[in-house]
């Protein structure tokens, strides 16, 4: 297989990216209003929208700031360029869960927004990771080199980590796990997704030591492992409080 993969339609080029990153965003919308039509929502379709556009704005952001702060700041310094050209998963989950929070603090909702949004989470995520795998190199989520018998060489001639389907066999199995949790009984309110966040973050802390990194002296961890250990942290203090309460 040649990296990236292409269709070709004549003389036109079509990366097999960008249309995996159009069925993400379709298909996972489709499954949330398929879902939602079937389950009894505490949240009004007017608080659904601001909700919506609350963690769309923060995820924006916080999928920037934090693929900005995951390189080393070029000579020329941080430049919008340089800002808008960087971004990365797990900036826009934790950007949009504080969007989420303090859009439901305003509105006064205090049943959890994340569930319904779960299983079209994992779904759009294993179908742009297979876009991301079929770009290559120029996506810039390949892994380090490696002696591995599945290695796969993406076009330098340097056998990698295929990273991006070490993350959707995660997914697939994390998917499993929150679906055979339900079946065996009916989850708290809120639990499916957090399930799936700390799954993620957790997953996510570990696979960055096989991927190309800044690490920040002198604690050694990149911008995304300490992103993903501040969510963790979070969702423990949030877990000891309800306790408490």
């Amino acid at each position: 297989m040649t990296y990236p993969v292409e269709i070709h339609l004549g003389s036109a080029h079509l990366h097999v990216h960008l249309l995996c990153e159009v069925l993400a965003y379709t298909l996972g919308y489709r499954l949330y209003t398929w879902q939602r039509a079937r389950t009894q929502d505490a949240i009004g379709d007017e608080n659904r929208l601001w909700i919506f556009i609350g963690a769309a704005f923060s995820a924006f952001w916080g999928s920037h700031i934090l693929g900005s702060l995951e390189r080393p700041i070029p000579d020329g310094g941080m430049t919008f360029l340089y800002f808008f050209a960087n971004k990365t998963i797990v900036g826009g989950f934790l950007g949009g869960l504080a969007g989420v929070e303090i859009t439901k603090r305003f509105l006064g909702v205090n049943t959890s927004s994340g569930d319904l949004m779960t299983y079209p989470i994992i779904v759009a995520l294993i179908i742009g990771r297979i876009g991301c795998h079929l770009e290559g190199l120029s996506d810039g989520t390949y892994g380090l080199p490696t002696t591995l018998p599945w290695a796969i060489d993406f076009g330098d001639g340097i056998p990698r980590h295929p990273v991006n389907l070490y993350e959707i066999t995660w997914l697939v199995a994390l998917a499993s796990l929150i679906f055979i949790l339900e079946k065996r009984k009916p989850l708290p309110n809120g639990i499916r997704f957090q399930v799936f966040m700390i799954g993620y973050l957790v997953y996510r802390f570990g696979i960055e030591t096989l991927k190309p990194a800044h690490y920040w002296p002198p604690i050694g961890l990149s911008s995304i492992q300490i992103a993903c250990l501040g969510g963790c942290i979070y969702y423990l203090i949030i877990n000891v409080l309800h306790k408490n309460k």
